[in-house]
């Protein structure tokens, strides 16, 4: 087996474009955390069954620090007398024709997985020192606790390697703090990652527009749904890497049901499509758009009373968007809308101003969400939700920066079991989302090129060619 092969192939490729982002990435750690060593791991594989594995994506703070799509691979920041960090990444190395594994192993072997990066292809393109994963136990053992802070929960070799410690009394984490700061440096986008956000919303409009050009085929199957998820699916893997997250392709009262992801439902004329999916880039920067459809190309009357108030609600949500305004302005914006059309339609027992009180014991406070359900709005990047683990006084309550990405995207959901609703408004879900970019000026819409009002859709609906 081991003989009669042509030479393997010595080639490496050109340094990735995200080479120069990535080593200012963690220079930004470095400024944070000057004295301690960092290690950050991308995630091992996970098994589905038996010798089948899980699609394997590495970590967003992981992959943020360097672009590297290997699992297994962990990246250690060693501080040096220059006040900065030394940056080791280690990670298997191939598997090729020259190793038994090649042959052997069924989970890395080239022979069953395919060729893929190692260490010497891995240091050329991503300008990052690299070693070889076997040589991973000796450099945790080397490490002191006290001086390292470690991404924990993504490699159970790592958080085993290096024990856990903080001083007596210590409030805060110091890994939990590590994961915080991670969170928060993602907050604003550098212009490459914008790019990657371009190219991820491209692609979702695509996806979205081939999704209507199959409402007439989907309507004649009994899970039509599925066929929307499965169309949509098909654009992620041909331009992106996959979608940014479980698709929702809800119809007629499923639209209700916020996270409705079985996608069983068939597709009815005369409902609407609540379609709330994004590609991820081959970047892994993921889109997030959601517009509601009429699957017969029309809104009826009432339909499209819900949809001008809530498209009326998202563009007061992204008018308010802005470096300097607070990042709940768009949602309180948003909100003020549909409060007061509730109000107006009798279905609020206060006024606006009650219900918008955020007091939460204030007599009638947040009446309103009953049919509203979600906020407005939440960070982008990375992850659909992005930087999570950053804490409230950087995200929720702080200001926006240029650079930001967030999505707005207010919505109406009215339960098809709701009796304090007129009983031809039950089962009307309607929910509008684009992703919007903080400029230093104010915002721009990444995706605006994706019909919003009742007019521009059923005239962009009717252009389009419905296959049956």
């Amino acid at each position: 087996m081991a003989s009669g092969w042509a030479p393997v192939d010595a080639t490496v490729a050109p340094r990735d474009d995200c080479a120069p982002y990535t080593t200012k990435r963690r220079g930004l750690l470095t400024t944070r955390f000057p004295s301690d060593t960092l290690v950050v791991p991308s995630g091992g594989l996970h098994v589905r069954a038996n010798d089948t594995d899980y699609p394997f994506r590495p970590g967003s703070d992981f992959f943020w620090l360097t672009g590297c799509h290997e699992p297994d691979a962990v990246l250690i920041l060693h501080p040096n007398a220059a006040g900065d960090h030394d940056a080791v990444l280690y990670l298997a190395d191939r598997s090729d024709r020259s190793s038994s594994a090649f042959y052997t192993d069924r989970r890395y072997g080239e022979l069953w997985v395919g060729p893929r990066p190692g260490v010497r292809e891995t240091t050329a393109a991503l300008d990052i020192e690299c070693r070889p994963l076997p040589e991973l136990p000796e450099a945790l053992a080397q490490l002191s606790p006290a001086r390292t802070r470690v991404l924990r929960g993504l490699d159970s070799r790592v958080d085993r390697a290096v024990s856990r410690w903080a001083p007596p009394g210590t409030a805060v984490d110091r890994d939990a703090a590590f994961a915080q700061t991670l969170s928060e440096l993602r907050l604003v986008k550098d212009d490459f990652e914008i790019a990657r956000l371009d190219e991820a919303v491209a692609a979702t409009i695509v996806g979205f527009t081939e999704c209507v050009t199959e409402f007439g085929y989907a309507a004649t199957l009994p899970n039509g749904e599925r066929w929307l998820e499965g169309t949509f699916w098909r654009r992620a893997r041909v331009d992106g890497n996959d979608v940014g997250y479980g698709s929702i392709v809800a119809c007629g009262p499923h639209a209700t049901t916020l996270h409705w992801v079985r996608d069983d439902g068939p597709v009815r004329p005369g409902d609407l499509a609540l379609l709330d999916m994004g590609v991820e880039s081959r970047s892994l920067y993921t889109a997030d758009v959601t517009r509601t459809l009429p699957v017969n190309g029309r809104f009826s009357p009432l339909q499209r009373q819900v949809h001008e108030i809530v498209y009326q609600a998202q563009q007061a949500g992204i008018a308010a968007v802005r470096p300097g305004a607070a990042f709940l302005d768009p949602h309180r914006a948003a909100m003020r809308v549909i409060a007061q059309a509730l109000h107006d339609w009798g279905l609020l027992p206060v006024t606006p101003d009650e219900s918008l009180s955020e007091d939460p014991k204030a007599p009638g406070a947040g009446l309103h969400r009953r049919y509203t359900l979600h906020s407005t709005s939440h960070m982008l990047g990375l992850d659909v939700h992005d930087c999570a683990h950053a804490r409230d006084e950087t995200y929720r309550d702080a200001a926006l920066e240029a650079g930001m990405v967030l999505t707005v995207e207010p919505g109406l959901y009215f339960q098809p079991d709701d009796l304090t609703v007129p009983p031809e408004l039950r089962g009307i879900g309607v929910r509008i989302e684009d992703d919007i970019l903080v400029t230093s000026q104010g915002s721009r819409n990444m995706s605006a090129a994706l019909p919003r009002s009742a007019d521009d859709v059923e005239k962009w609906m009717a252009g389009e060619a419905v296959r049956y």
